[in-house]
């Protein structure tokens, strides 16, 4: 009797075994959505699958790409920034002007612009971490300042003609027929350059333990402060690398840039399967994540279907990623 089990519980071995079986889904899950998704478009139009289209895709969705890996990164600490995007078309007109309007230096323009996005990051970070604030209100709160500013800064009037340096990662190289932005290249390169840092860093480890249990991580030694201003700082780098890929795809520094892209990283995030209550995700799915979003957006596109049954799409999409991050989530406590 001694290896009976009382009702409504499950035995050690049960809940390891079931936690077996959920972690891989939920590993696995936004992958194989990638593939049953391009599967179905293939066999709905002919150009989907081409070379030239599947750039295309990824072209499309470089800018987000790189913000959601500064997101990712706060949301693996419980956070969250609404102001990514907000913050990313501040950066960019900033680098536009600059070097456009005021003459300065292109290459000091950019760090400029670049500095400009960091000094945000450090303000969310500040204010969450010294005031005990929510992420939430704080980057609601930071979204809008970071929007007034842009719009006051640039007059509400797009920048033009910007020096090639501006543009260097919307320009193109070929392999076959296929041309790829160097854009594409240095997100694919930040992607992996991220991964290594959470997997293989003692910095990355302090991130998740911070996700997983602020007090917990605190009273091992871990400098919980510092980490999260660190977190939301580096955050604010990414979004100005990514003001960067933006002014290079359009070709202009736009103060309208960015409005919706706050949500399109998150969503990616979400999708990726990287959970909003922190501690837990991986930055590859992530990448996942943003190509997914890319790939239904393009897709539903080619086949002829409205913008706005894109959005719905990808809202339910967002919905059932959370309602299984819910389930994973239960199940592992």
């Amino acid at each position: 009797m001694g290896d009976a089990v009382s009702v409504g519980q499950s035995s050690p071995r049960t809940g390891g075994n079931l936690r077996a079986v959920i972690a891989p889904l939920t590993s696995l899950g936004p992958l194989l959505a990638l593939i049953l998704a391009c599967a179905y478009f293939a066999t709905q139009t002919d150009r989907f699958l081409t070379g030239p289209n599947l750039s295309l895709v990824i072209q499309q969705s470089m800018v987000v790409g790189v913000l959601a890996i500064g997101q990712t990164l706060i949301i693996l600490t419980a956070g969250i920034d609404l102001s990514c995007g907000a913050v990313m078309a501040l950066s960019g007109i900033v680098m536009a002007r600059l070097a456009v309007v005021s003459g300065v230096n292109a290459f000091l323009a950019i760090l400029i612009g670049i500095l400009v996005a960091v000094a945000f990051g450090v303000l969310n970070g500040a204010l969450i971490t010294k005031f005990d604030l929510p992420p939430f209100i704080v980057t609601l709160g930071t979204l809008n300042i970071a929007f007034a500013i842009t719009h006051i800064y640039s007059q509400n009037q797009t920048v033009t003609n910007v020096p090639v340096v501006l543009t260097v990662f919307g320009n193109t190289f070929r392999v076959g027929q296929t041309s790829i932005t160097y854009g594409t290249v240095l997100m694919f390169l930040l992607y992996v350059v991220t991964g290594f840092i959470l997997q293989q860093t003692a910095a990355g480890r302090h991130v998740y333990a911070v996700g997983n249990n602020p007090e917990a991580a605190r009273l091992s030694g871990i400098n919980t402060t510092q980490l999260l201003i660190a977190v939301y700082a580096l955050a604010g780098l990414l979004y100005g690398v990514a003001a960067w890929l933006s002014v290079g795809r359009t070709g202009a520094g736009d103060p309208n840039a960015g409005q919706t892209d706050n949500l399109a990283s998150i969503t990616a995030v979400v999708l990726g399967g990287t959970s909003l209550f922190g501690g837990r995700g991986r930055i590859m799915g992530t990448l996942v994540g943003v190509l997914i979003v890319g790939v239904f957006r393009n897709g539903l596109q080619l086949i002829g279907v409205e913008s706005v049954f894109q959005v719905l799409i990808t809202g339910i999409l967002v919905i059932l990623a959370v309602v299984v991050d819910q389930f994973a989530r239960r199940r592992q406590q």
